[in-house]
């Protein structure tokens, strides 16, 4: 019975890991999307918005999921919680890095074509981001499993 309380302790700590990697990704993409990204999504029901938001959050889950499972050491919980942490992190940032690179790249501005909704389905930039943010988060989660 104490190995099952102590294995759900340890899930619970990562899924608070997991969990202020995520705030950090969210805040990462509110930053270099035009709007509040809240008030995008929920108020306004920007498609486009969603369909980034919704990307990046599956993207970073399989970044944490990979990081965790890279994270299993001999050291302890404590670094495995750290590791994770900073791999996930890391991830955000890359993800982050690219999207400007991106934006940078493409047409016009890449978040403004991505929150242009015309009401019935987002732009297909939106889904290109989604995508760009899905192929990041294989990438870097090969690089730490």
């Amino acid at each position: 019975m104490a190995e099952i309380f102590e294995s759900a302790g340890t899930a619970l700590l990562y899924g608070l890991v997991g969990f202020v990697v995520m705030a950090v990704g969210f805040i990462a993409l509110d930053l270099v999307t035009p709007g509040k990204l809240v008030h995008v999504v929920w108020t306004e029901r920007n498609r486009g918005a969603a369909v980034l938001l919704a990307g990046q959050t599956i993207a970073i889950g399989l970044v944490i999921e990979q990081s965790i499972r890279a994270s299993e050491s001999e050291q302890g919980l404590a670094e495995g919680l750290f590791s994770t942490l900073l791999y996930g992190l890391a991830g955000v940032a890359v993800m982050t890095l690219i999207s400007v690179i991106v934006g940078l790249l493409t047409p016009g501005r890449l978040g403004h074509a991505v929150l242009d909704d015309n009401g019935t389905s987002p732009h297909p930039a939106a889904w290109v981001q989604a995508a760009m943010y899905l192929g990041t988060a294989f990438m870097v989660g090969a690089a730490v499993s």
